[in-house]
């Protein structure tokens, strides 16, 4: 059982009840994951080399909302994040916002993870500069937006993987004033809420307008924890980087009503499972689709594109060893079921005309 048995059995219900409402990004994953592997997308034709055998396999959609497609791309992204880690102590930050405001969130949901990014990425520009905290400089990470938990519901929030040191305006090195502690959270919690209040007033009024007031007052939470030196904490975002919400190896059981899948509850650690109508089912999947074009992967201060001169001035600082030139990747590995002899791409088939 994968995802596109789910959207074949219940997504035509679905999109009849709902038509003309669902978001163009929703009706366009769920075409692309019922094309996944099919003869929509096209193939390619193998032959063994030693026994002439011929293997056919389909393609697959490539969209990011298909479980089945995108392992290939977080390998590789995986691979470019970890030659680039620093000889330096890592942390994993997390910006969450408040249950009251995911409503306008889901909304306007290209305006907002586009601020939710920014404003993030500047709440920690701004405490890690202040003297007191011992950076007093320009820190570089890593940011990933994450829409959803365990159980598929919708919560929003930003992860940020920071190495432990800043630049300074000397071009010199900052360090956090103790090993183990990168930034107060308490402090980076009260300036997240400070500034997503101040940029949502300048930017969108009409929104800020009708957000209740006591969100701008409740405690906001930040978490900072530390993350070894940095492995760990990409490959447990590359998960998710190139994929949406759910995979088809969570998916246990469905019927003519519902669709049953696992998760590990966050608390005991322990399996559970999740039983919801196949409709809510879809409805949460769909709700984590990005829109068209948006990049939920971002890069900040001396990590960004446009710094590579600072990157590469702080490495030598550290004295950081060159990663070394990445190997091209190995073409996909089709081995002979009569064999085991790895097969030869004799044929591509063009994807079928829509």
């Amino acid at each position: 059982m994968d995802l596109a048995d789910v959207v074949r059995r219940h997504g035509p219900a679905y999109l009849k009840r709902f038509g003309e409402r669902l978001p163009k990004a929703h009706r366009s994953a769920l075409e692309a994951i019922l094309r996944c592997h099919t003869a929509a997308c096209g193939g390619s034709l193998y032959q063994c080399p030693q026994c002439g055998a011929l293997h056919f396999r389909y393609h697959g959609c490539g969209h990011r909302a298909c479980g089945q497609c995108g392992h290939a791309q977080a390998l590789a992204w995986l691979e470019r994040q970890t030659s680039r880690l620093l000889p330096a102590d890592y942390f994993l930050a997390t910006f969450t916002v408040p249950k009251a405001l995911r409503p306008w969130i889901r909304r306007e949901q290209r305006f907002f993870y586009d601020l939710l990014l920014r404003e993030s990425a500047a709440t920690l520009q701004d405490v890690a500069a202040q003297p007191r905290y011992g950076l007093e400089g320009r820190l570089g990470f890593l940011s990933v937006l994450h829409t959803w938990t365990r159980q598929l519901i919708y919560h929003p929030h930003v992860h940020c993987v920071i190495p432990a040191v800043a630049l300074r305006a000397d071009q010199s090195l900052g360090w956090p004033v103790q090993r183990g502690f990168l930034l107060p959270v308490q402090r980076l919690s009260a300036r997240w809420r400070s500034r997503l209040r101040q940029a949502l007033g300048e930017l969108r009024p009409d929104i800020a307008a009708q957000i209740p007031a006591h969100v701008w007052h409740d405690p906001w939470v930040v978490h900072c924890q530390a993350a070894g030196r940095g492995a760990q904490a990409l490959q447990y975002l590359s998960r998710y980087i190139f994929r949406t919400a759910i995979s088809s190896a969570r998916l246990h059981w469905q019927d003519e009503h519902r669709v049953c899948f696992g998760y590990t509850d966050s608390k005991s650690r322990q399996p559970r499972s999740c039983t919801l109508a196949a409709e809510e089912f879809l409805r949460r999947f769909l709700q984590h689709v990005l829109p068209k074009g948006f990049h939920r992967v971002r890069s900040y201060g001396w990590l960004s594109p446009a710094a590579r001169e600072s990157y590469q001035h702080l490495r030598l600082l550290l004295h950081a060893i060159a990663a070394p030139g990445q190997k091209p990747r190995a073409a996909v590995r089709v081995l002979c079921a009569r064999c085991r002899c790895q097969m030869l791409r004799i044929a591509k088939i063009s994807r079928a005309p829509p």
